[in-house]
């Protein structure tokens, strides 16, 4: 299994990653954390703007599956529900059980896949450990607590040679 902790892509915002980027890379499903991806963990439902990106994902024909750690069940289950979209709880990441499991799921396999996510020891390592495209998002809301900033701080490099890379 490759080891690596270079997303191929970062943004500062999920809809930065565009149907349009996606379907260049040869993507039909977009694998995606939650928590701080796509929303704030303290945000319980979503918005307008995330239910607006994912029905342009569906309608250039890209599924989207949530593949949340997440100790909360409940929490991804309503948001997922809320959104009309599947999802993969304790995948488990970074091991690649729960990306490989959605995979199976959709029927999709790993050349026409992509993990987002905020987190490179988790979503970006499990992505490239599964060989699919990696992609990195700041984090939504921001870090909040210490141990997140330091977590974000220790990240920065690894942002900052794919950003380099990106051109």
């Amino acid at each position: 299994m490759p080891f690596s902790l270079i997303p191929h892509r970062v943004v500062d915002r999920y809809a930065e990653i565009t149907p349009a980027y996606l379907h260049e890379q040869g993507v039909t499903l977009l694998l995606s954390d939650l928590d701080f991806t796509l929303a704030p963990k303290c945000v319980a439902r979503p918005d307008q703007a995330l239910r607006d990106w994912i029905a342009e994902l569906e309608r250039a024909g890209i599924t989207l599956m949530i593949v949340s750690n997440n100790r909360s069940g409940r929490r991804v289950q309503e948001f997922c529900a809320d959104l009309g979209v599947a999802y993969q709880g304790r995948a488990g990441k970074p091991s690649t059980r729960g990306l490989r499991s959605a995979m199976a799921r959709a029927g999709v396999d790993r050349s026409a896949t992509a993990m987002l996510g905020d987190k490179l020891l988790t979503d970006v390592l499990a992505a490239r450990r599964a060989g699919v495209l990696a992609l990195m998002v700041e984090p939504a809301g921001g870090a909040v607590t210490p141990w997140q900033k330091v977590l974000h701080a220790l990240q920065a490099p690894f942002k900052a040679v794919c950003r380099r890379r990106q051109g």
